[in-house]
């Protein structure tokens, strides 16, 4: 790398800067992406909803489900945008959940999880918060919390436990007391809740990361620094912003109005930067008996951009660990993928059951990440079913195409032809997870 001098930036230095710099946006544009097509709605619908509102996802994905990859089968979703910039939101639960497990994580625009109540946090019983912008002064109410929110728009994906369909009614009830009420307005009774309008220039179609991917050099920083400048950088990005500003990418500056040289040489940066991030992807956490293991700066990422941004395109609104870990299975204990043809076994010894303090699960899908429909109509097996036990108190999870009969059908998670993921769901995991002294057993291959 050549070192430029503090009055002429080389090209080839502000190029560096610029794959760094992409990185370093890639979460705000895709959050403002996901954000733009998420409320432009009339009425919350699915997961859309306008902003300041909750929209409630009221059931699990059915066998034909293909909008979102490696969907969930533990928890349903509740999910809202707020708006700050006039003024607090407070956030209440209105109902005890007499110690079911949920969580409302508080994304900024940075896609860091800055809050999260909760069983793990709070506690289950009702409880309200007021979330307020940066800068924002005034009283907050006798018995309101106080959050304070890094950037002015936040993104909340609540998730609540539900114990399989006949669960769904008990859910609902709690989802339906969940609510979004302006400060001046709290104490004074019902709200009536804000309505949204339809942008026909958002595009409503194409999914937000193949938006974002899509964007070409100029359009990609030009709104990415619009961004930074309406949102302003976290307060220990400092040296990146410095840095940024020196190769003439500062808050609100113009692609087009840099060097031509400097504008040709960044015309590949988001190839380049996505084939930096898709080879970074296989490092991104440690792998320990076939399992990836991601505990380290998950869902608060500090300066680790690469991995902020390599979260964001995989996993956006991750959880942070604390609350939920994913050990994902990348291959079985003899090192070869997952493949259909083949039977598994997974064995948790009587004393290496999965350490948590909410519950767990397993969740089989198939090579792009979709779950297999199946007879039985079961996608994901856990600690909340009926599973049956050895004698010497260890458990076999069977994953196979075909049952394993009738009296070990308890404990099958079907599998189909071809390729296959596994995913695991930790949720309050224990401190033996965090700090890497407990993970997975390998899946093995079944004799025939």
């Amino acid at each position: 790398m050549t070192t430029p001098t503090a009055a002429s930036p080389t090209v080839d230095w502000v190029h560096e800067v610029a794959l760094d710099a992409y990185a370093y946006l890639y979460p705000l544009v895709t959050m403002e992406l996901t954000r733009r097509q998420a409320t432009n709605v009339v009425e919350p619908s699915g997961f859309h909803a306008p902003m300041n509102r909750f929209a409630h996802v009221r059931a699990f994905p059915d066998a034909g489900f293909r909008e979102v990859v490696r969907p969930n089968f533990d928890t349903l979703y509740s999910a809202a945008w707020l708006d700050l910039a006039d003024e607090p939101i407070v956030v209440s639960t209105g109902a005890d959940t007499d110690g079911r497990y949920y969580e409302l994580p508080m994304y900024d625009m940075w896609t860091d999880a800055f809050a999260v109540p909760g069983q793990r946090t709070s506690g289950t019983g009702r409880g309200a918060w007021a979330v307020v912008a940066p800068g924002w002064v005034g009283e907050i109410p006798e018995g309101v919390g106080r959050i304070d929110a890094p950037t002015s728009v936040i993104w909340i994906i609540g998730r609540t436990q539900t114990n399989g369909p006949a669960d769904y009614p008990a859910v609902h009830a709690f989802q339906d007391q969940l609510a979004l009420t302006p400060l001046s307005a709290w104490g004074g009774g019902p709200v009536e809740p804000p309505s949204g309008t339809v942008d026909p220039s958002v595009d409503t179609a194409t999914e937000p990361l193949k938006q974002a991917d899509s964007l070409t050099a100029e359009a990609f920083f030009d709104l990415g620094l619009d961004l930074l400048a309406a949102y302003g950088p976290h307060l220990t990005d400092g040296p990146m912003v410095m840095r940024m500003e020196r190769a003439g990418l500062a808050p609100g500056a113009r692609f087009g109005d840099l060097d031509p040289a400097v504008k040709a040489a960044l015309a590949d940066v988001p190839n380049e930067a996505r084939q930096k991030m898709a080879a970074a992807l296989p490092k991104l956490a440690n792998v320990v008996n076939g399992w990836q293991m991601n505990v380290e700066t998950m869902g608060v990422y500090g300066n680790s951009y690469m991995k902020r941004a390599i979260v964001t395109k995989v996993g956006l609104g991750a959880n942070a660990a604390e609350d939920a870990v994913y050990p994902l299975a990348l291959a079985d204990a003899d090192g070869n993928p997952f493949d259909g043809a083949n039977d598994y076994v997974l064995r948790f010894e009587a004393d290496q059951m999965p350490p948590v303090q909410a519950f767990w699960s397993l969740t089989m899908y198939d090579g792009d990440g979709f779950q297999i429909p199946n007879p039985i109509d079961r996608f994901a097996i856990g600690d909340r079913d009926a599973l049956q036990f050895g004698a010497d108190g260890s458990l076999e999870l069977l994953l196979s195409a075909t049952s394993p009969g009738a009296d070990r059908e308890s404990n099958w998670l079907p599998t189909q032809a071809g390729p296959l993921g596994l995913t695991m769901r930790l949720y309050s995991p224990k401190s033996s997870v965090l700090d890497g002294t407990w993970s997975p057993p390998a899946v093995r291959v079944v004799a025939s």
